[in-house]
This record gives structure tokens, sequence and C-alpha cells, in this order.
């Protein structure tokens, strides 16, 4: 079994990002380092599989549910 290693990580995000970044972190009562991995994560993700994230997935669903005898209208 291989053993994770941990580098350092070279390049940082531009100034905007990283404050945007530490707002949602401090915001959320997590770690600048936790949110980093699962934007990452996330963007990795909706790149290789070509598809919304799951977040966005059970977004629509309740947006389907709450509002589905709407959309008809809508068409319209």
């Amino acid at each position: 079994m291989a053993i994770a290693t941990q580098e350092n990580f070279k390049n940082y995000p531009s100034n905007e990002v990283l404050v945007k970044i530490r707002q949602i972190a401090e915001t959320g009562g997590r770690e600048v380092q936790t949110v980093l991995d699962e934007a990452l994560k996330e963007y990795i993700e909706r790149k290789t599989k070509g598809r919304p994230s799951q977040q966005v997935m059970n977004a629509f669903a309740e947006s389907l549910a709450e509002f589905d005898s709407l959309y008809p209208e809508l068409a319209k």
C-alpha cells in the first residue's frame, strides 16, 4: 500500500480568490486548507466527469420537487 505524502504547494491563488476563500473558511468555521481541498476536489470532479457536482444535482432535485407544477407554465 502506498503511503500518501503531502508536498508544499508553490502556486497560490490570486489575492481576490484568496480573500474569498478566507471569508468562506471563516464564515464556516473551517481551515483555509480544508476549503481549498474541497474546492479543488469539486473542480477536478467537474472536469474529469463532465457532469455537475452532486450539490448542484441535489439543488435541482429540490427545485423540481418544489416547483414541478410551475415549470410547464413557464415553458409556454
